[in-house]
């Protein structure tokens, strides 16, 4: 007995012994973290106003895109026409479907395949605020911008169109989500035409209308144009990934760039259940919303089978060295570690969305009266696919949770798959890294996965390098309001992001 107990501290120590050099050898990225601050805003008060004036103009997408108010869209396309004459004047520039926004600045060497910024115009309403309260600060044709007033919706600071510019910030609704970078992108090459810089490559902007409703009349109608023109791009940027402020990625102390190198997919089902309906003073046994409640149990219990994709792996090797040591420990011996990693890693929200298609219960409706049972219920789920899972494969989840139950399954909204995964071997991410060190040389830059849906992968039939990521350093409270109250972008973030996008545009062939 003696003899095995000695046997087995043995293995336990050789074990720890093996642990202990894997977690002190492990290959984690070495950051060459610079200091300072990086470029420093020079005070651009035009370049604040334009961007107020565009957030004026209430360009909200909602419903299908029938339901459209299209006003504001031609107002916003005329207000960009009077903001930047010089992009006019010298680019190629077109519309995709009356309403989608093309500009093209040629460069030296037309051998070399274009790179494409994109943004979308749209925004998403602005929750109990009323449009119509804002029409004094919509922007006409015959007028300048309004000054920004002091009607406050309810939970705004101000008014959500009204562009407020106060206490270093820009206020209103899109000012995040996308306003912001729509505008720095035009600031930017309006910078290049200005000062004379021809790149060597064509760099081309493209601006959606509906990206927050699917994108299915913007950014697939343009992709597709330029799929239809022969054009390859050696890189696509849009939305997705942000700087995360020193403090907000938890076990890291200091910001944290995320690219998003994908995107998850989208699958809503609408999951009808039929039973017995009839009055509730003789319930069947079983009745419908019982039914259903059994089947949303299966699908909340019984979830998706979590994974460390290679995307993640790098997320993590990237990060990992700037992190505490047990979970450096857990990341360099997944060879032992690895059950215990991903039991972690799900009970995170954050985290667990990185290593799994995620099952969400959104939306339920059954009968109108307190004592009236349903013949029908009806409940919608909505999956994010993770990379590596397809439509199928949640399709066939969805079978097995109804599997003795009579159902109807309607997909809604717009399915899609999981995005490809863009290289970060390649140019294009190399770019973004170097950007980030231009404005922020303290971060840590990484490939990450981008959870909500973006225009980006549409366009994945005209490029392999497609890459989310806007370049504004925000906390977790600024994050909370994209989509909801007191939206803003620090005028900070702002100047430092047009300062980004002119130097990857002026950079890219050096």
């Amino acid at each position: 007995m003696k003899k095995v107990l000695l046997i087995l501290l043995g293995i336990i120590v050789i074990l720890a012994a093996v642990v202990l050099i894997k977690t002190y050898t492990y290959p984690f990225k070495k950051n060459n973290l610079g200091a300072g601050e990086g470029w420093k805003p020079v005070k651009n008060d035009s370049a604040v106003m334009r961007l107020s004036g565009g957030i004026k103009v209430p360009t909200v997408s909602t419903g299908s895109l029938g339901e459209f108010n299209y006003a504001p869209f031609d107002q916003f396309k005329t207000y960009l026409k009077t903001s930047y004459p010089l992009v006019y004047q010298n680019t190629e520039n077109l519309e995709v479907n009356q309403y989608g926004l093309v500009f093209r600045l040629k460069g030296s060497n037309p051998a070399l395949e274009p790179i494409l910024f994109l943004s979308h115009m749209d925004v998403v309403p602005p929750g109990d605020a009323d449009i119509k309260n804002n029409e004094e600060n919509i922007f006409r044709p015959d007028d300048k911008p309004a000054e920004p007033v002091a009607k406050v919706a309810e939970d705004w600071d101000f008014a959500p169109f009204s562009g407020a510019v106060a206490n270093g910030r820009i206020y209103g609704r899109g000012a995040i989500d996308m306003k912001g970078m729509l505008f720095s992108l035009m600031e930017s090459m309006n910078s290049m035409i200005k000062n004379k810089q021809i790149p060597q490559r064509d760099i081309y902007l493209a601006f959606g209308f509906d990206e927050e409703v699917g994108g299915q009349k913007g950014a697939i109608q343009i992709a597709e144009y330029f799929k239809k023109k022969g054009l390859k791009f050696d890189a696509v940027y849009d939305e997705g990934g942000l700087i995360m402020r020193k403090g907000n990625v938890a076990g890291i102390d200091t910001d944290v760039a995320v690219v998003g190198c994908a995107e998850k997919g989208f699958l809503s089902a609408k999951i009808k259940v039929k039973g017995l309906g009839g009055h509730s003073s003789m319930p069947p046994m079983e009745s419908a919303i019982g039914k259903a409640a059994v089947i949303m149990q299966r699908l909340e219990d019984d979830q998706m089978k979590p994974v460390i994709t290679p995307l993640i792996k790098e997320f993590f090797n990237n990060i990992g060295g700037e992190m505490p040591f047990t979970t450096r420990m857990a990341l360099a011996n997944q060879w032992l570690l690895k059950p215990v990693l991903i039991s972690q890693l799900t009970k995170n929200n954050t985290t667990n969305a990185l290593v799994r298609t995620t099952t969400a219960l959104t939306m339920m409706k059954g009968s109108d009266g307190t004592n009236v049972l349903s013949p029908e219920v009806e409940f919608v789920v909505n999956f994010r696919l993770l990379p590596g899972n397809s439509v199928k494969d949640v399709r066939d989840h969805i079978a097995k949770a109804t599997e003795g139950f009579d159902v109807e399954v309607e997909e809604i909204d717009n399915t899609r798959e999981a995005s490809a995964i863009s290289p970060t071997n390649t140019k294009a991410f190399k770019m973004i890294e170097a950007g980030v060190r231009e404005i922020h040389p303290g971060a840590i830059v990484t490939p990450y996965l981008t959870m909500a849906g973006t225009d980006a992968g549409k366009y994945e039939i005209v490029s392999k390098n497609v890459y989310r990521f806007m370049p504004i350093k925000i906390n977790s409270a600024e994050q909370q309001s994209i989509h909801s109250t007191n939206e803003y972008l620090s005028i900070e973030n702002y100047l430092k992001m047009i300062h980004y996008f002119e130097f990857v545009m002026k950079n890219y062939d050096k």
